[in-house]
């Protein structure tokens, strides 16, 4: 694991003078003294479990985001033997699931691997099937190796293969396996559980038949929804999620390469597309969204930030990403996080070959609450260190 030490401005902050004006003056910011009057008057409010806002409005309004996530890489060769080690050490039942979590320091009492959103890598063992249940957290998964991954969603079984990416909405039943008799599957859990915990509306539940009973048709959402066209005279898909459970990563890849061929793409991300509910055009689910980005070779972006914290897994390639002024590089199967409001870029290292990055954020929550907000470095590049 690689992350900056937790010092002032490691945030990616450095543009602070820009509220320099206000620190200096402190024109609407609590400047209370204390005095033995004061501090009586304190303890006597906290009798009452009650307490004086000007004693903490300058921690819980600041001039800009101030979030406890730092940006961090792991490194998939050094938690691979990790993950494998765990199979024969716990038993996938027992477990719940047997998953290695990936922990922000700055966010281990949420069990979060930034902001908000967890993150972890899932071993299943060959001919392994896991129970089904459900809970109100939202969950995605997209795979690191193996070709024998499956799992049911509300009846639905859908294989994955590597590098595809697939959902499992809040409130769904589900179940996963691995139906390959000769080598594990590693595929890396995305989840809003940090976010649902803080609203206190988490829910967990046990299927009561233990196992679903899976359709008659394998890969049925992708039959239906996952070519570019929707079914007509069928019932109208109104749940607020996307119908469509999978995405392969071969047509999405093409689909990247072919949007490359159309348009420059993004200054700050490449060319970028986003994973999307074919019925509404939207996030594939209320709370997380998730894209597939190209570098072409050599490419180097722009610096941007923007609310709204990010998890990335290189899919494909090799590159670095400069994250709050700290330098990453990544290949394949390595996971990276980008806080809320935290200068980032990223730069392809290879001249001959593209690189991609997927990820998944809380953009939808953002968006919905009137809280996303974007903005470009006014240098174009940061400023870097080594992480």
């Amino acid at each position: 694991m690689t992350s900056p030490e937790r010092t002032p401005g490691h945030d990616g902050h450095d543009d602070q003078d820009r509220y320099d004006s206000h620190d200096d003056d402190r024109i609407g910011r609590a400047r209370v003294t204390d005095s033995p009057e004061l501090l009586a008057y304190y303890e006597e409010l906290a009798k009452y479990q009650a307490g004086a806002l000007w004693t903490v409005a300058n921690e819980i309004e600041p001039w800009y985001p101030q979030p406890r996530s730092v940006p961090v890489l792991w490194r998939y060769a050094d938690l691979r033997p990790l993950v494998h080690k765990a199979l024969p050490l716990v038993k996938a039942d027992d477990a719940g699931r047997r998953v290695v979590m990936l922990v922000n320091p700055g966010r281990r009492e949420l069990s979060a691997a930034v902001g908000l959103l967890y993150t972890g890598l899932q071993i299943m063992g060959p001919g392994e099937a896991m129970t089904a249940h459900r809970h109100q957290a939202s969950a995605l998964r997209f795979v690191h190796e193996g070709t024998g991954a499956w799992t049911v969603v509300d009846g639905q079984k859908l294989k994955v293969g590597p590098r595809d990416f697939a959902i499992t909405p809040n409130n769904t039943w589900h179940e996963h396996g691995n139906e390959a008799d000769d080598a594990p599957v590693i595929w890396q859990d995305g989840l809003d559980i940090p976010l649902v915990n803080t609203l206190d509306a988490n829910f967990y539940e046990v299927h009561p038949e233990l196992y679903q009973r899976p359709g008659p048709v394998t890969d049925s959402s992708l039959l239906s929804y996952g070519g570019n066209l929707l079914p007509y005279g069928v019932e109208k898909w109104t749940r607020p999620y996307s119908p469509l459970f999978g995405w392969p990563w071969e047509p999405s890849y093409h689909a990247l390469c072919r949007l490359a061929r159309a348009t420059e793409g993004s200054p700050f991300d490449g060319v970028v597309m986003e994973y999307t509910n074919p019925v509404t055009g939207g996030p594939v689910m209320p709370t997380m969204s998730a894209h597939l980005q190209l570098l072409r070779p050599g490419q180097a972006t722009r610096a941007h930030r923007h609310t709204g914290s990010v998890a990335y897994t290189a899919a494909k390639g090799r590159g670095v990403s400069v994250i709050a002024g700290h330098r990453f590089e990544w290949q394949r199967g390595d996971v990276f996080v980008v806080p809320s409001w935290a200068w980032h870029e990223h730069a392809n290292l290879d001249q001959g070959e593209d690189a991609c990055l997927f990820s998944f954020n809380d953009f939808p929550v953002m968006h919905s609450l009137g809280l996303h907000r974007e903005e470009a470095h006014p240098d174009g590049q940061q400023p870097t260190t080594t992480a």
